[in-house]
């Protein structure tokens, strides 16, 4: 029977880079668990650590040799095996000889098919200490590392320097090389507070070994919750609430290895800024937590965290507020300065930056937005002026100093800067709304004007980026046109506009002055468009054949498209939906494949069933013509089920193919407006049973 311990690999470096710490950690435990199973190495569980100078994984339980495999290999027929002098022939020998046996060892393998040479070996499986360091080696280098580094004579690259190897089987090291190093049993401690060398004896040990000698916390996630812990702490005891958001606090977690607390503070003066830009001040360049009081205000305090414990916190302290006062005093000499212009003085500005080479300038862009806008509000009785002068300012505050410095800002000071040049409220948040949602999950625009603007600007992305011909393939998405495309939709599904996407695809190419295909252009980008339909509905809980009864039919408004979905995926669960949806497929192949052409007038049907189900259909067809104009699809398709039964007695009785070919034309002129009326919501022949 196999045995099994624990594996430990750590690989010690110069401070790895903090942004991407979780992911290279992470990645590392999936690659080195993905090379096991192809190794066929058995094991229970593995986890992942993570601090600024380590990467390791611990693999619990692994089994200590792959099991023994039975290969059987199939040669020549028997019947060709032979000469005619008896002796084997040369297929015979050749086989044997590609097992690496004589021919007097091989087998014979008898199948229905005839019988065959045959050849069954067992493969004994390789300890697990001879495969590990390839394992490890190959784990390593598909490591997703943007830039890889060479340091000082070695040929070795990684994404740092790198100085000591961990690699322990059980209490046993395993020998050998990675990245130019030689593995051991020795780890290192906190660099201050540890700096000698640590002993591993079991890789169990390892976690407690670096807290408790190491001064290191090695568990990612216990170091994160360490920091979000202390800092609520810290700021409780000064009456606030830590600012904590999650790619801080990770890239702070990724920049410790013991993390203490320091509580600093900032001039108050420094209040009187926007809250976004003494938050991204800190959050950005400093690595602080901002403070909140109750109502959500900031504080003049700040959270911080040392990577020591200091005989002398009150001068880690003092260092950190000197450092943060002359980043607020750059952001009030920004604020000042930006507010000395108004947003439309900027507007002759924006000719000077380039958008896309084909596309124009930005001021280009906003041209086209303004008519975009005009063209929406139009459609949704908005106020037509308000959207077009936020359209007018939408990027002017890529031209203020603050957006220059913190570009994350962008459409948040564009709202501070024209509350300050007393625009409309509806105006200065639609410059912020613009772009919004600004990521998956999050807010689409409140306002009708931050709609509008929002849906304007991404349409213009989408068909300019196209019309250019730099269509998404792949990964590759550098104008995040799959975001545009998944926001325009949400914006419209969301806030319930009623809008035509492929009008607004079909205006906003003509936009455009530089030479393209403008029929192929929008053909793509409807598509382009509708695919991300797609995901957002398999998203929301739809099944993909309850999209495809929909797309069917082409619908134009999003909107429109997800109530028709809606109604299909209640349909389907009525008792009536699996006969309906199968005589929809055979209305649908009787149509499809017949040569004859349905009669333009239904005058010959004569069967009692065909003429009961004549009247049903005409008097369905009646009664859902208000419900189609209310867009109540439900109520449509509820009332076409109620042609279940006359539909099952006319294909139980009636035969649509007689060899009267004026009865036939008739009768598929009865299929014809049953398969009609049907596809005004969707093609549910497409549904899946």
């Amino acid at each position: 029977m196999t045995s099994s311990k624990h594996l430990l690999f750590e690989l010690g470096s110069e401070e790895l880079p903090p942004k991407t710490l979780l992911t290279l950690s992470n990645a590392l435990l999936n690659n080195i668990v993905k090379e096991l199973g192809a190794a066929d190495l058995t094991f229970t569980g593995g986890k992942a650590y993570a601090t600024p100078r380590r990467l390791a994984v611990l693999i619990e339980n692994l089994a200590s040799a792959q099991p023994d495999k039975t290969v059987e290999k199939r040669g020549p027929a028997v019947q060709a095996a032979f000469g005619a002098d008896g002796t084997p022939s040369k297929a015979a020998t050749g086989f044997a000889v590609s097992c690496g046996t004589t021919f007097d060892q091989l087998e014979r393998l008898k199948t229905d098919k005839g019988e065959w040479l045959a050849f069954t070996q067992t493969i004994k499986g390789q300890a697990t200490e001879n495969l590990i360091p390839d394992i490890i080696r190959q784990s390593i280098a598909a490591l997703p590392i943007a830039k890889r580094m060479r340091w000082g004579s070695f040929s070795t690259e990684f994404v740092r320097p790198v100085h000591w190897a961990v690699l322990l089987y059980g209490s046993a090291v395993i020998d050998t090389e990675i990245l130019g190093l030689k593995t051991g049993s020795t780890t290192q401690g906190h660099r201050f507070h540890a700096p000698q060398k640590l002993t591993i004896n079991n890789p169990e040990d390892y976690q407690d070994i670096l807290y408790k000698e190491g001064k290191v916390i090695a568990d990612f996630e216990q170091r994160k919750s360490i920091i979000q812990d202390a800092a609520q702490k810290a700021a409780t005891a000064i009456n606030g609430i830590a600012h904590i958001e999650d790619d801080l606090l990770e890239e702070v977690t990724a920049l410790n290895e013991w993390p203490v607390p320091i509580t600093g503070n900032f001039d108050p003066r420094f209040l009187e800024l926007p809250a976004e830009v003494l938050i991204t001040t800190m959050q950005t360049n400093q690595k602080y937590f901002p403070v909140k009081n109750a109502s959500g205000h900031l504080l003049p305090h700040f959270i911080t965290f040392s990577n020591i414990e200091s005989s002398r916190p009150e001068s880690i302290k003092q260092g950190n507020e000197r450092v943060i006062t002359p980043r607020l005093t750059d952001a009030e000499f920004f604020w000042k300065q930006d507010r000395k212009k108004h947003l439309e003085e900027r507007l002759p500005s924006l000719s000077s930056i380039v958008f896309q080479e084909k596309l124009g300038t930005i001021a280009d862009k906003t041209e086209r937005v303004v008519k975009l806008t005009e063209f929406i509000a139009n459609r949704l009785n908005a106020n037509v002026e308000l959207a077009k002068r936020a359209a007018l300012l939408a990027k002017t505050d890529l031209m203020t100093e603050m957006v220059g410095e913190f570009g994350n800002l962008q459409g948040i000071m564009g709202r501070y800067y024209a509350l300050a040049d007393n625009l409309p409220a509806e105006v200065a948040w639609a410059l912020e709304e613009q772009y919004f949602p600004k990521q998956s999950g999050s807010a689409t625009p409140s306002s009708t004007t931050g709609q509008i603007l929002a849906l304007a600007e991404k349409i213009d992305t989408l068909t300019g980026i196209f019309s250019a011909g730099l269509i998404p393939s792949g990964d590759k998405d550098p104008y995040a046109l799959r975001r545009a495309a998944l926001g325009s939709l949400r914006i419209i599904i969301e806030n319930e506009l009623n809008l035509n996407i492929r009008d607004l695809i079909a205006y906003s190419i003509t936009l455009f002055t530089h030479q393209f295909d403008l029929d192929a252009t929008r053909i793509n980008v409807v598509d382009f468009v509708f695919e991300r339909l797609k995901g957002y509905c398999l998203d929301q809980g739809y099944s993909a054949d309850e999209f495809d009864t929909v797309i069917a039919v082409k619908p134009s408004e999003p909107l429109d498209f997800m109530q028709r979905l809606q109604a299909v995926k209640t349909f389907r669960h009525k008792p009536e939906a699996e006969s309906l949806v199968l005589a929809n497929k055979r209305i649908r192949n009787i149509l499809k494949k017949s040569a004859t052409k349905p009669a333009d007038n239904i005058g010959m049907l004569v069967a009692a069933e065909e003429q009961q189900l004549l009247k049903a259909a005409r008097q369905s067809a009646a009664d859902i013509q208000p419900l189609l104009a209310q867009r109540d699809y439900q109520a449509t398709l509820n009332r076409l089920a109620l042609l279940r039964n006359d539909v099952d007695t006319f294909f139980d009785h009636v035969m649509v193919m007689t060899d009267d070919l004026e009865l036939r034309a008739s009768r598929l002129a009865l299929l014809n407006l049953l398969a009609g009326q049907f596809l005004t919501c969707a093609d549910i022949s497409r549904l899946q049973s």
